[in-house]
């Protein structure tokens, strides 16, 4: 992986940057989680600003807008769906596609935080809000980690938090490493949560027109 302050792409309007798993996307709580990607990128960018996150555990693509006018064009195309994303993972164990072509799958669950076990989210059939993903076997598998798992392209339809991961574990393969939602045997099989962000399109902020960005996945 590019070391995430050499950007991706860097314009006037925006910057797409390279987040490696194991750094925050924007500062925690406590003087020791201030060392983030937004704070670093602001050190060099100052008129950088934040308009999606990645959880810590996640690598991949993130894109911070140059200036409050393009921060909300850019979140209003987060907000209308005009931004896809694309990720990467292992997941533990072997998961098969009913479609033999490979289709795109739907897991439709709502989901939402869940208050007594922060920062965890859950699947609630009563109050959790609609939820979305999409995911396929990846296209590209070599049989990389076949012993651990199966590598997977997933497409989050909607955004809601750890959206991914508890899907995942809901329909009973957690990503593998994954801290909060894998067994303590699937965390073991890899240093880090198997989840990067390989793949971005979205309208730019200021011409309308597609552009689209990508980062290799670094396992």
């Amino acid at each position: 992986m590019s070391d995430p302050l050499e950007p991706i792409h860097e314009d006037e309007h925006l910057i797409v940057l390279d987040k490696p798993s194991g750094l925050l996307a924007v500062p925690g709580r406590g003087p020791d989680k201030q060392d983030c990607l937004s704070a670093r990128a602001q050190q060099r960018w100052p008129d950088a600003l934040i308009v999606h996150r990645l959880d810590m555990a996640t690598s991949g693509l993130i894109v911070m807008a140059r200036g409050i006018d393009m921060q909300r064009k850019l979140s209003m195309s987060f907000e209308k769906r005009r931004v896809h994303k694309r990720y990467t993972a292992v997941v533990a164990g072997d998961l098969r596609n009913p479609e033999p072509a490979n289709g795109w799958q739907t897991i439709s669950l709502p989901l939402m935080i869940d208050w007594l076990n922060r920062p965890r989210s859950i699947v609630h059939h009563g109050m959790g809000k609609p939820s979305h993903t999409r995911w396929r076997i990846a296209p590209d598998d070599q049989g990389a980690h076949a012993d651990i798992g199966t590598r997977l392209e997933l497409e989050p339809v909607t955004g809601r938090t750890h959206q991914l991961r508890v899907h995942l574990q809901a329909i009973g393969h957690p990503i593998v490493g994954d801290p909060l939602y894998a067994s303590e045997a699937q965390r073991a099989l890899a240093d880090r949560l198997l989840l990067h962000a390989g793949w971005l399109a979205l309208p730019h902020p200021a011409t309308g027109e597609t552009i689209e960005f990508h980062s290799p996945c670094p396992f």
